[in-house]
């Protein structure tokens, strides 16, 4: 016969207790521990001491109790008695060992056999982790099966926490595909608008030599015309009447301003050709030139020139001067129909930076129609009441835009308009 043993009182031993790592504990879930013996007041003994862990305790008793209810639930620890009827502890504990699932479980072996060195070795080489003698010692029993607590605890939270980097992982190499397909479709894409760009550069290059190439045609004619009308006037005007004349004064005419419209629109083409060299410009003298020379065409008219000092600017000398050759011929062009004028030159600080402006006081124009002032013969006045191609402005876009800067104007009807306009600080790349 087994004899029962009670737990015998000795000095306590603190239990090991293990606290997660970077602060607060997380919720503990519990775990289960198995305890077998084929005594049931053991059993009682043994459940008495682990309840305090705050675990779910099963007992089994007899091995093959044990094993089925490994079948079942996977433990933490198994407490196993050595001295079973049918089926020993030892023999319990290989069958447990040749199970995939409970292959690694920890087993504590208890016996009243005694410490001795055969059956420690015995119950070592089967696999147990731990071999208690009988009477056990509370305090070192509960101690001994927290540390197996803990550590099942902790293995699970790393295998949960594998499972997430694997997750991680797993979305990650998603998101890097992703993005590697969404850099080649930007590739192709790239490729594509490359493409597309070669193809418009070629269209603006054919178009620019094709007008060109008609401009420069159609000089040649049209000088032969307004020469052989100007003859006609000079040298065979008696021989017309009135409305003979009439109509050889209005071809000069007409032949003179498409002239003037075919030699603009040569040198509208030529703004893409030029090859640009820029260095630091002096605008104020450059305007100021360009006023001298105005003021010069018509001494008769009054008009107030307001240029700050030492405005300087950096680009292309020739195409800078052509820019600002139209914008002070528009503005004396449309402070024309009044008594006296005023235009003024200077600087100012915008949010684009550094801003040129030219400011006039003279026809305006109704801000509705801005979008149109750039563009090639596009006229917000009409010929009747100031003359006009309508290429001034859409070069001096041109040119502000080869250099890298922006054009655009305020106006307001018979209160002047306002052009202003960016250039870069240094040598464009």
């Amino acid at each position: 016969m087994k004899r029962v043993f009670t737990p015998t009182a000795e000095p306590p031993i603190e239990p090991v207790e293990f606290q997660p790592a970077g602060g607060a504990e997380p919720p503990r879930s519990r775990v289960k521990i198995l305890l077998v013996d084929d005594q049931p007041e053991n059993l009682f003994s043994a459940e008495a001491v682990l309840e305090s862990l705050g675990e779910e305790i099963v007992k089994a008793e007899s091995g093959r109790e044990a094993l089925r209810r490994l079948l079942d639930d996977d433990f933490a620890v198994i407490v196993l008695d050595v001295m079973m009827p049918d089926m020993d502890g030892f023999e319990t504990a290989s069958l447990i060992r040749q199970r995939e699932r409970s292959r690694l479980t920890p087993i504590i072996f208890l016996t009243a056999l005694g410490r001795s060195e055969e059956h420690m070795l015995r119950g070592y080489d089967i696999g147990a982790v731990d071999y208690l003698g009988k009477p056990f010692v509370p305090e070192i029993l509960r101690s001994k099966v927290s540390v197996f607590v803990e550590l099942n605890r902790k293995s699970a939270l790393l295998t949960e926490q594998s499972r997430l980097l694997e997750s991680q992982n797993a979305e990650l190499q998603q998101a890097i595909q992703r993005s590697r397909q969404a850099e080649e479709e930007i590739k192709t894409l790239n490729r594509h608008l490359e493409r597309q760009l070669d193809q418009l550069e070629e269209v603006n290059r054919e178009l620019e030599a094709f007008s060109y190439s008609v401009s420069h045609d159609l000089r040649g004619p049209l000088s032969r015309v307004a020469g052989y009308a100007k003859a006609l006037l000079e040298f065979h005007a008696g021989q017309l009447d009135q409305q003979g004349r009439v109509f050889l004064e209005r071809i000069d005419n007409s032949s003179r301003r498409m002239c003037d419209l075919v030699e603009d629109l040569l040198n509208f083409s030529r703004l893409t050709r030029v090859e640009m060299q820029e260095e630091r410009l002096d605008l104020t003298s450059m305007v100021a030139g360009i006023a001298a020379e105005l003021a010069a065409r018509d001494p008769d008219r009054v008009v107030e020139f307001i240029i700050a000092p030492g405005v300087e600017g950096w680009g292309d000398p020739a195409l800078i001067r052509a820019a600002l050759l139209n914008l002070l011929e528009n503005a004396w062009k449309y402070t024309g129909k009044h008594p006296s004028g005023r235009i003024e030159f200077g600087t100012i600080d915008a949010p684009e930076g550094l801003t040129y402006y030219l400011r006039d006081d003279g026809a305006g124009f109704d801000m509705a129609h801005a979008g149109r002032l750039f563009r090639p013969f596009q006229r917000l006045h009409k010929n009747s009441e100031f003359e006009g191609a309508g290429i001034g402005l859409a070069t001096v876009e041109r040119v502000i835009r080869r250099h890298g800067g922006r054009i655009w104007a305020t106006g307001e009807v018979e209160r002047g308009a306002v052009f202003y306009f960016t250039l870069p600080r240094e040598v464009s790349s």
